[in-house]
This record gives C-alpha cells, sequence and structure tokens, in this order.
C-alpha cells in the first residue's frame, strides 16, 4: 500500500487516498510564509544590534583598561570580544535557517540553530575554564586592582548587558537565540561580580573578592550551559521532544476509529519550534483510510501540537487463497496461529 504524506499546508493530501490511486512524489513544500511568520516574532532578529553593542561596549572596556592599567577590565573586553564572535555566529544561523527547502535540503535550513547552539555551548565551557583558571591564578598571586575604574565600566557593562538581554527575550527564543543569551546573561553576571569586587576593592583592599565572585558566577553560568547543551543534543540526536511522550502519542493514534493499530512511530523535532512524526497505521479496511487521516492529523495537531506527520497505511495480513475442484470438500489448511481459518 502506497504511503501517505500529511503536511500542515497541504490540507489536500489528506484526500489523496480516496480511489487508491497512486500518489507522485512531490516536490519539498515551500514552508517559507510559515517559516518566516515565526523568525518575524522571534528574538532572533535582534542579534545584530545586539552584536553591535557588545562590539562597542568591548571596544570602550578595553580603552578604559589600558588607560588604567587595569587587567581586569582588559581581561573582561577579551571575555566580551569573544561573546561578541558567539552572537555574530548566532546572527548567522538565524539568517541561514531562513531559507527555503530545496531539492538538496528538503527540510531547509532549519537544524543550523541547534548547531549554532551547541558551538556557542562548546564555546561557553571553553570560556567558564578560561576564567576558572584565571581566578585560581589571582588567589595564588593577588594583583593590584583599580577599585574606581572598575566600578565605573563594570556599570556601564551591566546596564549594556541588560538592554541587550532584554532584546533577546523579546518574542519567541529559539535555541540559537538562547545559546546568545546564555553569553549575555553570563556578561550581565560578570559585570555584577566586578561592580561588586570594586566597590570592595576600594572600601577595604581585599583583592581576593574579585576570583572568588569569578569562580561563583561560573558555577552559575556552567549549569545554564550544561543544561542548554543537553537539550541541543538531544535535538541533534533526533530525540523525541520534551513534553511528547512516544507510548502515550501511539496509544492515542491507535484509538482513532478505523486503526487496528500503530507501529514504527517516531517523533523528532526540527527545531526548537517544529516537530515531525511518522508511522505506520494498520486499517480495519482500506476503504476508510481518508477518514482516518484526517482525524490523525487533527488529533496529532490539537492534542500533542504536531503539525507535520507523514502515516502510511497498511491492512492485516491477508488470509491464503485456497483453490478445491468444484462441487469437492476439502479440509482446508490449519490457520497459522493467530490467522483465522477459511470459511
Amino acid at each position: 500500500m502506497q504511503q501517505a504524506h500529511d503536511h500542515d499546508h497541504d490540507d489536500t493530501a489528506a484526500h489523496g487516498h480516496e480511489h487508491g490511486q497512486q500518489r507522485h512524489a512531490h516536490p519539498p513544500h515551500d514552508h517559507a510564509p510559515h517559516d518566516n511568520h515565526h523568525h518575524d516574532h522571534s528574538a532572533s532578529r535582534f542579534l545584530p544590534l545586539a552584536l553591535a553593542l557588545t562590539l562597542g561596549f568591548a571596544a570602550v572596556e578595553a580603552v578604559a583598561g589600558w588607560w588604567s592599567g587595569s587587567l581586569a577590565l582588559l581581561g573582561d573586553a577579551g571575555h566580551m570580544l569573544t561573546d561578541a564572535m558567539s552572537l555574530g555566529l548566532a546572527a548567522i544561523a538565524a539568517r541561514v535557517a531562513q531559507r527555503a527547502p530545496s531539492n538538496r535540503h528538503s527540510w531547509g535550513l532549519r537544524r543550523v540553530e541547534a548547531l549554532a547552539a551547541f558551538v556557542n555551548s562548546l564555546f561557553m565551557l571553553a570560556v567558564v575554564g578560561g576564567l576558572v583558571w584565571h581566578a585560581v591564578e589571582r588567589l595564588i598571586n593577588p594583583r593590584e586592582v583599580a577599585g574606581e575604574a572598575v566600578i565605573l565600566v563594570a556599570l556601564g557593562g551591566l546596564v549594556l548587558n541588560i538592554v541587550v538581554a532584554w532584546l533577546l527575550t523579546r518574542g519567541e527564543g529559539d535555541l540559537n537565540t538562547r545559546g546568545a543569551l546564555l553569553h549575555v546573561i553570563g556578561d550581565l553576571l560578570g559585570s555584577v561580580a566586578a561592580l561588586a569586587s570594586g566597590i570592595v576593592i576600594l572600601y577595604t583592599g581585599w583583592t581576593p573578592i574579585d576570583p572568588m565572585l569569578t569562580m561563583l558566577i561560573c558555577g552559575l553560568i556552567l549549569f545554564s550551559t550544561l543544561s542548554l547543551l543537553r537539550r541541543v543534543v538531544h535535538t541533534l540526536l533526533e530525540g523525541v521532544p520534551d513534553g511528547l511522550s512516544l507510548p502515550e502519542v501511539g496509544r492515542a493514534m491507535a484509538t482513532v476509529d478505523g486503526v487496528r493499530s500503530v507501529h514504527d512511530l517516531h517523533i523528532w523535532s526540527l527545531d526548537s519550534r517544529g516537530t515531525a512524526l511518522s508511522a505506520h497505521v494498520v486499517l480495519a479496511q482500506a476503504s476508510r483510510w481518508p477518514a482516518v487521516l484526517e482525524a490523525e492529523r487533527q488529533l496529532l495537531q490539537t492534542r500533542f501540537g504536531i503539525e507535520h506527520a507523514t502515516l502510511q497505511p497498511e491492512l492485516p495480513p491477508a488470509q491464503p487463497l485456497v483453490f478445491s475442484p468444484r462441487g469437492a470438500r476439502q479440509t482446508p489448511p490449519n490457520p497459522s496461529p493467530g490467522q483465522a481459518p477459511n470459511p
């Protein structure tokens, strides 16, 4: 029996088997209007602005660090520069992910956002490792820090990072934008730590507060980074999306009127917003397939939020045909297990 494809923007596909005709292969469906709707409301549209603001302040911080002789400010400027690189990667990925499906990439390039988030997560782990290394070094070999300069620049960095974080939380956040936001939050917490350490150093002269606060912030960033990395890897490995249960979806599909069973069920994420499903549906009667397909499509959309499903209809195994001479009585062969005997 031929395969049926149920697409979210092709309602007529649900009736392609009404007369049992063979369906022909179609070119990849153009989901550009649907995807652009999402991206028009996505926080990723603010990534270029966030990149410009971060690069600009990194330059200001580098100049201030050179003028004041503060290694802490110069180090934070380098940290912001690496974050700007991550924002640039996220901005490029967000633009590439909007490309329409093609003959070579039938799903489009929607997985690029997951790849960018994966790279950003690994990069953030390296940044955390570097910060912890320098914090330990500062504890072993304390250095003088210009408290006044640190306070002023930290205040500016705090305000800037709050604005950038606010921009990246406007609208729908995909995995790619969340990876970029993670870097911005790391900078924001770093600015808080720098501000607190600058105040303590200015009024008490106790320099170990700076590396101690840095290690505390690194622990918080590490927790968020590992959480994002786990989700990204799960998406890249085509795992069942969070919030969906494979057995629950399968049992629900099997309860549709006219369905005997469901097997070879697969559910995976296309990106942070799209979910795809494929399954074989065993029918009681082939003539009921159009109604069954429509019912399955409605169930998957309304109950589970799955808009793209590929369903293949099947019939239960047929009984073997037995021939006998006309008018002769013949004992039918013993049926195989699970098979009804011939009448």
